[in-house]
């Protein structure tokens, strides 16, 4: 067999080894056609039409895909001077691998096709494009004085249908730019690229993300932009050219006449946010400041009764639990070992439709829930928009949405199947069909309205790849691979007021909550989690956490552990969270007591439990602060640019941030440390545990023990917090 596909399969940062590369070539440039066929194959041969001229050209052997499978072979296209496709290929003709193509844009489209072993792949086209001024429109509105480029707008076209837009703001020196989404790398973009596409990255995010948007903060030039599109956006924010911030618009598979909307906004970093994120989000329930636990493992109501037992026996009050493990991962709405009728027509189950066997996994589902909100602990439960397997209810909620057009489909109308390496070939629910979504929803709402659970964890939004996608509202996936998570996390919304998501996109701020994604327990990824924060709330989305020391690979040392605690204990959203490592011996759960097992350090435990109690009295504070951050469209956890955007030194600790209006947080971040220094922006300012007075601005370092966090507050509210920090402590603010 003979592969050849001219966009890959979609994988928003890999090369495939079947692609043409470039997809849309630029008229006289290079390009590379490629395939991969199967072992065995001695001759791949490409045969080429354009002009009237046909040539059969010898492809190059380049390598294997994957060692001693899929050989894959090339053709390079190169440039040329002079002359057209019969002229050039009978110069090269020696060279197999090689070709020779010129044509100006708009004109004829080279048509080619490889074959091999009596095998013929589909017939392709390759239209050349240019770079016009013509080819859309480019619709601006604001106008900060001269940000705007307007010679630069310029659209690569083939004469017809457009591909890209291209644009430049122009930067002036000393500005910062700070948003596109939740980024890991850095907090100020200024020298960087940042694209925006949706990306399941495991760990070592860098440059990539979960949850992207293309809008961003000019601190220190009053004004802001977003490209209101969910089509992938490229930005060159300065590292070309450090004076221009150069914007590109993908407008794949091709559009004619397409007009791309450009918001500038004016004003200081507040009212920018304020301007961008104008549709208000809710509150969440007060309930979600509490401490949240999870483990991969805990694939048991027993195992998840230990767990809450161990907890309470501990002295650390627990008021949110997430099960992960709790489904037949096939259906993802039965709970594991549940007993029932399978529903050929894929209508929802009730909860009396289920039998649980007593020596099952989950005996008594709703039983185990009603304990659990006994106890004051809300319940969410792991969700994915994937249907892989094609037995059981699953088979038939598959057959189901093929038959009723509610999965996402190919533009040749098959339905879409999952192109990434989590649950391969599985069938995605299209979330912009009213339809599919009202049945997605209606099968687990006996979750919530029988068996009781208070949300869902929304996790694997990011598995929308290739533009090929079509959706029910006409849109492709240029469009709306990008907006797919929001989607997801607004339909689940419909059935419980609080959500957990990783991915999402512009506007996923009204959707709480979201949390950063797998990571490694080390130090840099903590300090990666810190910045994601920070990043996050600068681009509307306020209520976040991470897994607090990591959850994945080797437990984390008792110092990161403790460490990342207190910075949790003082972020949005306090979770620990561990991955699932095949119930192998010595667990690697993140359970303070685990930790404080597996490091031989019993101090763990007590000085968690000191971080969750601190937390605990804060959770007033926390509540009226985050519905303040709502009314205010000023994030919860915010960076000090906010407050003080013309103090340069901010920027030298880029891990310090403000909780709420009041508390000024910064975390230790550095292995080893015994001291820390912090820096307080203009303003009084009380050391939250010594009670000393300080006058901003001005760099304060003290002593860094692990049960501390170096934390101050605004004097003004000094004596309403200083009680909630040190309860029944005599503070003497001197």
């Amino acid at each position: 067999m003979i592969h050849h596909r001219p966009e890959g399969r979609g994988h928003a940062y890999l090369t495939e080894p079947d692609q043409r590369v470039p997809l849309r070539p630029l008229s006289g440039e290079a390009f590379e056609l490629r395939a991969t066929t199967d072992q065995g194959v001695e001759t791949v041969q490409l045969e080429l039409h354009t002009d009237g001229f046909v040539r059969v050209v010898d492809a190059e052997l380049r390598g294997n895909a994957v060692p001693d499978i899929d050989p894959v072979w090339g053709v390079t296209v190169p440039r040329v001077d002079e002359g057209h496709l019969g002229e050039a290929v009978a110069r090269l003709g020696e060279q197999p691998g090689r070709v020779s193509w010129v044509a100006e844009a708009p004109g004829p489209p080279l048509r080619y096709r490889f074959s091999a072993d009596g095998h013929q792949t589909r017939w392709f086209d390759v239209v050349p494009t240019v770079w016009s001024a013509e080819g859309g429109t480019l619709s601006v509105a604001g106008s900060p004085a001269g940000r705007l480029l307007e010679e630069s707008v310029e659209w690569l076209t083939d004469g017809d249908l457009s591909y890209r837009l291209r644009f430049v703001l122009r930067l002036e020196p000393g500005e910062r730019v700070v948003g596109f989404g939740e980024r890991f790398d850095s907090l100020d973009q200024r020298g960087r690229r940042v694209d925006t596409a949706v990306f399941d990255q495991y760990k070592g995010q860098g440059a990539r993300s979960y949850l992207p948007m293309p809008f961003a903060i000019v601190v220190g030039g009053n004004f802001g932009f977003h490209v209101d599109t969910g089509r992938r956006c490229w930005f060159d924010v300065g590292a070309t050219d450090p004076d221009l911030l150069c914007v590109e618009v993908d407008l794949e598979p091709g559009e004619l006449d397409p007009v791309i909307a450009l918001r500038l906004f004016e004003g200081e970093p507040s009212d920018v946010l304020r301007a961008f994120a104008d549709v208000p989000a809710a509150a969440p329930p007060d309930w979600v400041y509490e401490l949240w636990m999870s483990g991969n493992e805990w694939n048991s109501q027993a195992r998840v009764m230990e767990e809450v037992e161990r907890s309470k026996r501990e002295g650390i009050d627990t008021g949110v639990i997430v099960i992960e493990a709790w489904s037949d991962e096939e259906t993802f709405v039965a709970f594991n070992d549940a007993e029932y009728e399978p529903h050929p027509d894929g209508s929802p189950h009730q909860l009396a439709d289920f039998t649980f066997p007593e020596n099952g996994r989950w005996p008594d589902p709703k039983g185990m829930v009603d304990d659990l909100h006994a106890r004051g602990i809300k319940v969410l439960l792991w969700q994915i928009p994937l249907l892989e397997s094609d037995n059981g209810q699953a088979g038939c909620d598959r057959q189901t949405m093929i038959e009723r057009d509610y999965c996402v489909r190919l533009r040749d109308g098959k339905p879409y199947r999952n192109r990434g390496w989590w649950f391969p070939g599985a069938l995605m629910p299209d979330f912009t069909s009213p339809a599919a979504t009202d049945w997605w929803l209606a099968k687990r709402r006996y979750l919530v309205d029988e068996v009781g659970v208070d949300g869902f964890k929304t996790d694997g939004g990011e598995h929308a790849w290739g533009a090929d996608l079509v959706y029910a509202d006409g849109t492709h996936g240029g469009e709306t691979n990008n907006r797919y998570p929001l989607l997801y996390g607004q339909a689940y919304h419909r059935l419980a007021p609080v959500t957990f998501s990783r991915a999402g996109y512009t506007g996923s701020g009204v959707v709480p909550c979201h949390w950063a994604g797998d990571e490694d327990s080390t130090w840099e990824a903590f300090r990666a989690s810190i910045t994601a924060g920070l990043s996050a709330g600068a681009s509307g989305v306020f209520f976040w956490g991470w897994d607090l020391g990591g959850f994945s690979g080797e437990v984390p040392t008792a110092e990161l552990y403790l460490r990342s605690a207190a910075a949790a204990a003082l972020s949005p959203i306090m979770q620990y969270h561990s991955e699932f490592n095949h119930h192998r011996s010595p667990s690697r759960d993140r359970t303070p007591w685990n930790v404080a097992e597996r490091t031989g350090n019993a101090e763990v435990v007590d000085v968690f439990r000191g971080f969750t109690r601190l937390r605990t009295r804060l959770i007033p504070y926390l509540a009226a602060e985050g519905r303040r951050a709502v009314a205010e469209r000023r994030p919860l956890m915010r960076a000090l640019f906010f407050d003080a955007q013309d103090d340069e030194r901010v920027w030298e600790f880029p891990y310090q941030y403000l909780l709420g209006d009041a508390l000024l947080v910064s975390p230790v971040c550095e292995e080893g440390a015994t001291t820390w220094a912090t820096y307080l922006p203009e303003g009084e300012w009380i050391d939250a545990w010594s009670g000393e007075r300080l006058e901003g601005p001005t760099i304060a370092e003290r002593p860094a023990p692990l049960d501390q966090i170096p934390l101050f507050i605004a004097a003004a509210r000094a004596d309403a917090l200083l009680p909630l920090v040190r309860p029944g402590e005599l503070v003497e603010v001197s």
